[in-house]
């Protein structure tokens, strides 16, 4: 369909998992990319791969300065910045009384600063490239229906959920041509997913079969799976819709 053609999209944590899956289908949909990852060589790698429409950058959300080169050096590469993902991000487990302080700071630095910072750098090159643009944020069904053992990233996501509409408003009071919405996936196979399956809790084969139960369709979801609900949000099809929560989590986030 290339409903990505002349899309120049920044994508966060591009290196791996969703990110990756993300950046794949804007450059298959017609579009460009530039890859920001703290794990420089393996984005540098899959840009290589992509092509003359792809590039990697180091990106380390937590870093404002970091924010900064990046929407510089997307558009030396490409000229312009039109679509934002914010997909960058961390879960571990923890609760408040007895959960370390670091995972806190950690999670909240990368899951919610981390996407502030994207936006605060990302809108005025949006807003001076006089095109239709879209930033795209992940949060989890975890935002809609925050989970008793990860406290700082039930934080981080409802917060990035609260920030999501406030800036969709904000930049829509203003008659900024910038949608800003969000897709919520429930447990994906990505390596973040695959860090709780391989934890030595329990059996991979138990953990997996205990994380599809949390979803109404019963298995795991793919990358590629959320990749097209982003890409649909970042493209034009969407050019109605701001503020919006798209979930891609099997029904997790209803069951009651």
């Amino acid at each position: 369909m290339m409903r990505m053609q002349g899309k120049v999209a920044l994508v966060s944590g591009g290196a791996e998992g969703i990110g990756e899956a993300v950046a794949r289908l804007i450059v298959a949909e017609g579009g460009s990319v530039m890859l920001g990852d703290v794990q420089l060589e393996k984005a540098e790698g899959i840009a290589a791969e992509l092509g003359e429409r792809a590039a990697a950058t180091p990106l380390d959300v937590r870093d404002l300065a970091q924010w900064e080169a990046a929407v510089a050096a997307t558009l030396a590469r490409f000229g312009k910045l039109t679509v934002l993902c914010n997909i960058a991000g961390i879960s571990e487990p923890g609760n408040v009384p007895e959960g370390a302080l670091d995972v806190w700071e950690r999670t909240i630095g990368i899951n919610l600063n981390g996407p502030f910072y994207g936006m605060r750098t990302g809108i005025p090159a949006m807003a001076a490239s006089g095109e239709h643009c879209a930033i795209v944020n992940i949060g989890s069904m975890i935002a809609l229906r925050p989970a008793s053992f990860v406290a700082a990233y039930s934080a981080s996501k409802t917060g990035l959920r609260g920030l999501t509409q406030s800036v969709a408003l904000d930049l829509a009071e203003r008659g900024l041509p910038i949608r800003v919405n969000m897709v919520h996936p429930g447990a994906i196979r990505t390596p973040m997913y695959n860090r709780y399956k391989f934890s030595g809790a329990d059996t991979p084969e138990n953990i997996e079969t205990n994380f599809a139960a949390t979803h109404p369709m019963n298995r795991i979801g793919e990358p590629e799976e959320v990749a097209r609900a982003v890409v649909f949000l970042a493209s034009d099809e969407a050019s109605f819709t701001t503020g919006c929560d798209l979930t891609v989590d099997g029904g997790g986030s209803i069951r009651s």
